[in-house]
């Protein structure tokens, strides 16, 4: 019976995140996934976020330097995409840590480019375009 309950509840859980996907959400489920040492995870989480970029570089190395035909190509897009969601969760755990949603994060990302686009400053370099 338990390994029907835990069947059950799996598709539960999935069937939410199919459903509902929001910054809040992802960060809450992913925060649930979380294993590392709280003493030093504002380290921690930069490590591995610039480790899971760098796979994503990587990946991205490797097409350029292979090329491949499309269905290869398809493939490796999809990993690709795997590592981007590796980012995605060290992002969302960092935001916790620092005590600041992925939601609010992101508004505020959007509105400081915003801002950059109609001050005609997105190109450029420095924080305060």
């Amino acid at each position: 019976m338990k390994l029907e309950e835990e069947a059950k509840k799996y598709m539960q859980d999935k069937l939410t995140i199919a459903e509902v996907m929001t910054a809040d959400f992802y960060e809450m489920k992913a925060g649930q996934t979380a294993i590392f040492p709280e003493h030093k995870a504002l380290e921690y989480l930069a490590l591995g976020l610039t480790s899971e970029a760098g796979e994503v570089a990587g990946k991205v190395k490797k097409l350029i330097r292979d090329g491949e035909d499309v269905e290869g190509f398809e493939l490796k897009k999809i990993a690709i995409a795997s590592e981007i969601g590796d980012v995605l969760w060290y992002c969302a755990m960092m935001a916790k840590e620092v005590g600041v949603s992925l939601d609010e994060i992101m508004k505020e990302n959007l509105k400081k480019l915003h801002g950059r686009k109609v001050r005609g400053t997105l190109h450029g370099s420095g924080d305060n375009r």
